[in-house]
This record gives structure tokens, C-alpha cells and sequence, in this order.
């Protein structure tokens, strides 16, 4: 059974940082792209970055480049997503996911997600 499992989300000031982790599971972690996405109240799910395979080739939505960094590390089968320069609006619910397509939305498995508020 495949299973995604987020944490690391909580409540930031302006310009804080936060790092989410997502531990995988239930598949070959190593062999498939991963996606970390997002949907703010009231608005649908928007792509925030991905990563290939190995790790070698990362992506992000214009919003966030710059500020975000993802990665892996296979051996642990653990995807990370470093923010940095938080603002108000990248309060969201923050997803992981395993990739169909890279770098859009498209997925076929998606953990729970771990709450990101960004507030003074």
C-alpha cells in the first residue's frame, strides 16, 4: 500500500522558515518523480515544485523560486521542501505527492498534508 505521511507544517511569522518532510512508502521510492503541492482556502490545488527521480533536475512554480528548495534523500525514502521568505500567502495546505507528470498537479497518490500558516 502506498502511503505518503507529511509533517513539519505549523504556524510562521512573515520571513520565517520551515522545513516539511514527506516519508514514503508502499513503492520504490527512488524510482519516481515526487511533486509538493498546495491548496490555499477557497482556491484549488496549485503545483509548488518537483523532482526528478534521482534528484537531479528540480523545478518551481514562479511563486516560490527562490525561497523553496526540494529534495530527497532516497535512502530514507523522505521528500523535504526547505521555505524559506515565508509570506501570507503561502498559507495553505501543503500536499506531497507521487508524480504522473512533472512538474504539474498530476498525481495518483497524495498524503494527508500538513497545514502551513503564515501570520504575524
Amino acid at each position: 500500500e502506498v502511503q505518503l505521511v507529511e509533517s513539519g507544517g505549523g504556524l510562521v511569522e512573515p520571513g520565517g522558515s520551515l522545513r516539511l518532510s514527506c516519508a514514503a512508502s508502499g513503492f520504490t521510492f527512488g524510482s519516481r518523480a515526487m511533486s509538493w503541492l498546495r491548496q490555499a482556502p477557497g482556491k484549488g490545488l496549485e503545483w509548488v515544485s518537483g523532482i526528478t527521480s534521482f534528484g537531479d533536475i528540480t523545478r518551481y512554480a514562479d511563486s516560490v523560486k527562490g525561497r523553496f528548495t526540494i529534495s530527497r534523500d532516497n535512502a530514507k525514502n523522505t521528500l523535504y521542501l526547505r521555505m524559506n521568505g515565508l509570506k501570507p500567502e503561502d498559507t495553505a495546505v501543503y500536499y506531497c505527492a507521487r508524480a504522473t507528470s512533472t512538474w504539474s498537479t498530476q498525481y495518483d497518490y497524495r498524503g494527508q498534508g500538513t497545514q502551513v500558516t503564515v501570520s504575524s
